[in-house]
């Protein structure tokens, strides 16, 4: 083993640590791996970039682009709300057509924008039919994860290897070489969970109030302003209860008048009711001298803290929100937003002390008191995910038609080599942005939104994992490596070792993204079919569709949305993915071969 050999394979497990333990975010990880291969002269500076430079970033980034016409114009909304009037209150039916719905939108969506849209729909879908959002809400991230598999522009990883292969003398994926497999895979998986995996999904949700689903009654008092008070005549930001005592003032009965999330000009009066949030043990700490009396008889619903356009809203943080790795108190959120956050619902666990302190994560579930209005701005600009049904008026129905145009012609053109013979080939990322361009001309996409509608993290990862696939080749890496896997392997047989790689991608997509695992396996096992006169394409295919299955926990961004929104634990994920991961496997290994031949 040569000294670069053991440099690329020192940083390549210091990636791994490091995505693993999400300290540090991907993107980032994938940088200093780029510059730790360019400071040991592993690479040169332009190889080190060569990435960044690729024309499938370009692709990517229109393609999040087009689909975000397709959202903006409430195309997959509309989709959504028709599925009620064909399945009504049947669960089995109702799961099936989630199921294939999501499939067929991710195909062309990806999975986590697809189950992103049709989260909020499908928990109004659960309301309506009177079943708990669990039994709908994981068969909608698996059957979006599905989709991804079946088309070239699935998913980010489809799109990621199929431009890496061009380094290794194969020809990329035409757009629907994954879709025979993949369309058979996605059937088998649909079956599997209506049978087998929706008897073993957990009856969660759905049956109770906003304040008993999170356990705030106990936080919740009612205390009367008595006379002498030191706080009548103040106003709520003069008497800063919020602030130095962590109490926070959700509403004022006064008299008949019910007053519901009052403004910190409100003033307080003798006898005013104030409902507060709080530790009991900080409310008897100021009762006496702050003149208070606590109701004894206070009962606690919905209704006590909503009223005239003041409602109980549940809205999720978004990966790339700025809202991740804040406090409420650091951001300033009450003041900022006009919103009180009453709790936080975090993987199963509802976190009620200590809010203002509480780190917001990607996937958090906010219970929050304010108006519907001041909640769009945050949900329109992506930093939250309302969970119920989107308001039609925030969408552009009118333009529905330029941004299926604007898709069509993307397809259409994408497809002109197999049309036409050979004839005319149009780059993809030529194609994508001719329908960018048709979005923008239209209106349909704003300029002023353009940029806010691609992931720019994905971009950087999936472009310096690009590069260290370039580093495993030129220091020989992958073929020291594919080397070891012969030695030891081929004795086994050819689909074995096959199977090996799926196994191991599957493994790697764990701890790292989709598309870094991809990256990392794909030219060892590129080298390894070489070595053993195989066709490496056979191996590139298996591979695209192990990173594209991850079932087994609820770390794929598709099973982060729906986790807490399902009141799901751990052991639902790994229950009832592991043997869905076990089933596509056994598909996708008799398959694979045979279509793409060893």
């Amino acid at each position: 083993m040569t000294t670069e050999i053991g440099i690329t394979l020192g940083l390549l497990l210091l990636a791994l640590i490091l995505f693993g333990t999400e300290r540090i975010p991907v993107d980032v990880v994938g940088i200093i791996l780029v510059i730790g291969l360019v400071m040991t002269n592993v690479l040169t500076v332009n190889q080190g970039l060569a990435g960044f430079g690729d024309n499938v970033i370009i692709t990517i980034g229109g393609l999040f682009v087009l689909t975000g016409g397709l959202i903006k114009t409430g195309l997959v909304d509309l989709i959504g709300r028709r599925l009620y009037k064909i399945a009504g209150n049947n669960e089995f039916v109702l799961t099936a057509l989630i199921m294939f719905v999501a499939a067929a939108s991710a195909s062309v969506l990806k999975n986590t924008t697809t189950t992103a849209m049709f989260l909020p729909v499908v928990i109004g879908l659960a309301e309506r039919a009177r079943i708990p959002p669990s039994k709908l809400l994981m068969p909608l991230a698996f059957g979006a994860i599905l989709g991804g598999s079946c088309t070239l522009i699935g998913t980010s990883t489809n799109l990621a290897v199929s431009g890496a292969m061009t380094r290794y003398g194969m020809d990329p994926y035409t757009m629907f070489e994954l879709t025979p497999v993949g369309v058979i895979i996605v059937a088998v998986g649909v079956i599997y969970m209506l049978f087998i995996g929706r008897k073993m999904l957990p009856s969660r949700g759905g049956e109770d109030s906003f304040t008993e689903q999170y356990s705030i009654r106990e936080y919740i008092s009612e205390l009367l302003v008595l006379p002498g008070s030191q706080l009548i005549g103040k106003t709520l930001g003069e008497a800063n209860l919020n602030m130095e005592l962590d109490l926070n003032v959700l509403g004022i009965i006064r008299g008949k008048e019910q007053k519901i999330a009052p403004t910190a000009r409100e003033r307080i009066e003798l006898n005013d009711l104030l409902i507060v949030e709080g530790k009991l043990a900080n409310i008897l700490n100021i009762k006496a001298e702050a003149g208070l009396e606590i109701k004894a008889d206070f009962m606690l619903n919905d209704e006590v803290l909503e009223g005239g356009n003041i409602e109980l809203f549940e809205v999720m943080v978004m990966r790339d929100s700025r809202l991740v790795g804040q406090t409420l108190k650091s951001i300033r959120f009450r003041q900022n937003y006009n919103l009180t956050v009453l709790a936080i619902n975090r993987h199963g666990e509802t976190i009620v002390e200590k809010l203002s302190e509480a780190r917001l994560r990607f996937g958090d579930v906010l219970l929050v008191q304010g108006k519907r209005e001041e909640i769009e701005p945050l949900v329109v600009e992506g930093e939250m995910l309302l969970l119920e049904d989107v308001s039609k008026g925030a969408m552009r129905t009118e333009k529905r038609k330029w941004a299926i145009a604007a898709f069509g012609l993307f397809l259409v053109l994408s497809l002109t080599k197999v049309i036409t013979g050979g004839l005319i080939d149009v780059p993809l990322a030529v194609a994508v942005l001719l329908g960018v361009l048709l979005l923008l001309a239209t209106n349909t996409v704003r300029y002023s939104e353009l940029y806010s509608l691609i992931d720019f993290r994905l971009l950087v990862l999936i472009a310096c994992m690009m590069s260290f696939g370039v580093a495993m080749e030129t220091t020989g890496t992958d073929k020291y490596l594919a080397d070891l896997i012969v030695r030891y392997f081929e004795q086994y047989g050819s689909v074995a070792v096959l199977a090996g790689f799926f196994i191991l991608t599957v493994g790697l997509t764990q701890p790292m993204s989709n598309q870094a695992a991809a990256l990392v396996v794909l030219p060892v096992a590129v080298k390894t079919a070489i070595a053993l006169g195989l066709n490496p394409r056979t191996f590139a295919v298996a591979i695209t569709y192990a990173a594209s299955f991850s079932f087994i926990t609820p770390l794929e961004p598709a099973c982060v949305l729906v986790y807490t929104p399902g009141r799901y634990k751990f052991m639902d994920f790994v229950k009832i993915g592991t043997i869905l991961t076990i089933v596509v496997f056994i598909v996708a290994i008799l398959l694979v071969p045979i279509f793409w031949k060893l």
